[in-house]
């Protein structure tokens, strides 16, 4: 082959640019339409809102471009919903008079349109609407940005987005877009989570298509990756050489409370752990991504996930809280577990021989959600400190934010002793008269932007129900048992023997506590 054969191609993915720059310094122009179905249920109105709402006073949505538009079955008039919504947005009693006029002016940017989910008049009357407002705000057709938010159940999904394909698109492409969020839950086993993906597939490209986690918004979360890939600290260290064990545990002191009818058709593992927490797995564990474009950040994702081996039986404890079955709505003889212990271990070089310990649970003794790294015993240890714990990095993301290691110091004193004792970032502290922004209204403001670095893709969400659907189907079959816990305990004690069995050493006499201001 000749040298004039030979040619150079710049690879345009290794930009130096921000993966957002693009969509920064091109802003969009035309009117921004959002519609908010299931617009009179509890989810619209405790988290839908509230977070436009924020969005709104920060100056995120232009009263001059925006305009909400509020869908449902309920026959409510343009003041009915919002004397709903109201109350969800601010305490009039504790509110300012700045903060009056912000929500007053907020609530005059919301319409509503009454109709059905599967009938073409109510979304031919929505489209209508719709492009009455553009029209006001001289944007060209198809010039114009919607964005649908699905606050409803996943059984109405295709009904709805095939009704958005058919009445509410843009009419041409014009520089506009059409985009759809949905809530999780995105199936019930990976046969219905595919059906779901493909019913919505036939309709809307993936560029389209924002499958929320609210956890992808939590601040630490999305702390995660900049920790770990950030600080040179960490990138010797995070690997199967120096971890022993990594626990990510979500727990709530309360029980179903009234949703026991809705919560036994899915329980723990599809209600928290198959998403929630298997989507912070994901950040704990995936590889470096090739730089923050978000499909770069996705592909690590998937990888990670297809790297978990099948989970095994004795690495599985299941509990129901005594009392549970109290509920009416819930059947008497329901083996729904209210709590779940799963291990799952990763086949690969960085992680191999470290078990994940994913735990949830309802009714037990305390609320946290937290992710604790638990490191190796130090090796010739000639303070003969081991008995008083490992070291440990322990990310808190609720109910306060902080990040803290754990660690041996001397105890201050003449002796030659030690004690257990933390550097603490915790941000209450740390960042104070700071707002961490609530979850909702980042990842709506992602979905505005058009990025999808925190949203669920189709081959992920694919990959996380390969991973639980043969145990949850023998859990529907009765095959697992759900042991009975005592609400207000720690859930069963074949939890803490698991946890002992995968290689946790607990710490005695320490507790971490928050410190005040």
């Amino acid at each position: 082959m000749g040298s004039s054969d030979w040619h150079v191609e710049k690879r345009s993915s290794f930009s130096n640019e921000s993966p957002l720059s693009n969509i920064e310094n091109q802003p969009e122009t035309g009117s921004l339409s959002i519609v908010v179905l299931g617009a009179s249920g509890d989810l619209a109105k405790k988290k839908t809102f509230p977070a436009l709402f924020h969005l709104y006073r920060q100056g995120f949505l232009l009263p001059d471009e925006v305009c909400i538009f509020g869908y449902a079955r309920t026959k409510i008039s343009d003041d009915e919903l919002r004397n709903r919504i109201h109350g969800y947005l601010v305490k009039d009693k504790d509110a300012s008079p700045q903060q009056l006029e912000d929500v007053s002016k907020f609530l005059h940017l919301i319409k509503y349109v009454s109709g059905s989910y599967d009938s073409e008049d109510g979304f031919r009357l929505l489209d209508k609407e719709i492009s009455e407002h553009e029209s006001l705000t001289n944007s060209a057709e198809g010039s114009s940005r919607r964005l649908f938010y699905l606050a409803l159940p996943p059984s109405v999904y295709p009904s709805v987005c095939k009704m958005i394909k058919t009445c509410c698109m843009n009419k041409s492409d014009l520089g506009g877009w059409t985009r759809v969020v949905v809530e999780k839950p995105f199936g019930k086993d990976l046969e219905s989570a595919e059906q779901l993906s493909t019913q919505i597939g036939e309709l809307f490209e993936e560029p389209q298509i924002y499958r929320i986690d609210h956890y992808l918004g939590k601040e630490l979360v999305q702390n995660m990756l900049v920790l770990r890939f950030a600080n040179r600290l960490f990138l010797p260290l995070w690997n199967r050489d120096n971890i022993a064990n990594v626990q990510i545990v979500f727990r709530e002191d309360f029980g179903t409370e009234g949703r026991g009818g809705y919560f036994d058709q899915y329980g723990i593992i599809r209600d928290i752990i198959q998403n929630h927490l298997l989507q912070i797995f994901c950040l704990v564990a995936m590889e470096k991504p090739v730089s923050l474009k978000p499909e770069h950040i996705r592909d690590e994702k998937v990888k990670v996930l297809e790297s978990v081996l099948p989970i095994k039986d004795d690495e599985v404890v299941l509990g129901q809280y005594e009392g549970y079955r109290d509920d009416p709505t819930v059947p008497d003889h329901s083996n729904t577990p209210t709590f779940a212990s799963v291990i799952l271990r990763v086949h690969n070089e960085r992680w191999e021989g470290v078990p994940f310990i994913l735990k949830a649970g309802k009714a037990l003794n305390s609320r946290k959600a937290e992710i604790r790294v638990q490191f190796k015993d130090v090796p010739g240890d000639i303070f003969k400190c081991q008995k008083q714990g490992r070291n440990e990095f322990v990310i808190s993301l609720q109910p306060s934010e902080a990040i803290y290691m754990k660690l041996t110091v001397k105890q201050p004193g003449l002796e030659m002793s030690t004690v257990q004792s933390e550097l603490d970032l915790s941000y209450r502290q740390r960042y104070q008269g700071v707002t961490i922004p609530e979850a909702y209204e980042r990842l709506i403001l992602d979905t505005i932007r058009g990025d999808q670095q925190h949203f669920v893709r189709r081959d992920e969400l694919k990959a996380s129900w390969e991973i639980f659907t043969p145990l949850l189907h023998r859990i529907d079959k009765g095959e697992f048992k759900s042991i009975p816990y005592q609400p207000g305990s720690r859930g069963p004690a074949e939890a803490d023997e698991l946890l002992e069995k995968a290689g946790y050493v607990q710490t005695h006499g320490y507790i971490w506590i928050p410190p005040t201001l």
